[in-house]
């Protein structure tokens, strides 16, 4: 199922790419747009995880080594061994916000990053619930298709860009006849939302399902509810400050465990995740296991 739902997404990107070059250059801008696709379908099957960490290179983002975080490092190796998981390791960037996300295409070839910040905002069972839940992700084997999306998003973002910049020099140049100007208009405008539904369409009910693993996994339901709500907050208190990595968390918000994209009409739109209200309310209702 989850190579039907791959292949699927691939192939609904790789036309999207194709009308965006039909648009911008005709047939010719078909072929590069069909090249351009096909590339970027090897390079986020085999290499999604890497082209992720690049993301958040200027935020430092390290494996963490032998003496680093130790707290961290022991609750990760207790919750790994609670899913009977070997494989993915843990890495930490920083940041104010506290998050966390998975990424990667299989158990050997994946990885959990936090935030510093989580790790100092949170308890050890509230960052044993977060692990439990990116772990989870991982285990459902989401992460593939995740990482696909952000790739994509990515891509689909730096040329919704690149056309609203061309537009406005060309407005400033007096240049009205250089290509489908509605087009570029159109795809400038659409792109950045259609690349939130994609998101929006393959996160939501795999919130849900890795809430649920997760609390099976550490017994503690309450516990990751309330580390839900304390990054939901501090999310909500960050509404109206500068994001220097906004461009950044548009095309990765649905990897993360709460959407970074609070606040907007569109994020409320096209969130890439259920209420936070609704999902700790599921895991309320679950009974802690012994």
């Amino acid at each position: 199922m989850n190579a039907l739902k791959t292949g699927f997404l691939l192939a609904v990107l790789t036309a999207f790419f194709i009308l965006i070059g039909k648009l911008i250059g005709g047939s010719t801008g078909m072929w590069f747009a069909f090249v351009f696709a096909m590339i970027m379908n090897i390079a986020s099957y085999w290499k999604g995880d890497k082209i992720i960490l690049l993301m958040f290179k200027k935020q430092n983002i390290r494996e963490l080594g032998e003496n680093d975080y130790q707290n961290l490092s022991n609750i990760f190796a207790n919750v790994c061994k609670k899913a009977d998981m070997t494989g993915p390791k843990i890495y930490i960037y920083d940041d104010e916000k506290p998050n966390a996300f998975a990424t990667g295409r299989d158990h050997e070839h994946s990885l959990v990053a936090v935030s510093t910040s989580l790790v100092e905002k949170l308890n050890d069972d509230e960052l044993e619930g977060v692990l439990a839940h990116e772990l989870a992700h991982i285990e459902n084997m989401d992460t593939l298709i995740a990482s696909i999306a952000a790739t994509f998003a990515g891509a689909i973002s730096i040329i919704a860009s690149i056309i609203k910049w061309s537009l406005i020099f060309s407005a400033f140049r007096g240049n009205r006849g250089t290509g489908n100007i509605v087009g570029h208009i159109l795809i400038a405008i659409l792109a950045p939302i259609i690349a939130l539904i994609i998101q929006m369409a393959i996160s939501r009910t795999r919130e849900f399902k890795a809430d649920y693993t997760a609390a099976q996994i550490t017994s503690k339901p309450p516990a990751l509810a309330s580390a839900l709500n304390k990054i939901h907050d501090h999310m909500l208190s960050c509404v109206g400050k500068p994001d220097l990595n906004e461009e950044r968390n548009t095309a990765t918000s649905h990897l993360f465990i709460i959407s970074p994209l609070v606040g907007g009409i569109i994020s409320k739109l096209f969130s890439s995740h259920p209420p936070v209200e609704e999902r700790t309310k599921r895991l309320m209702a679950l009974k802690p296991l012994s």
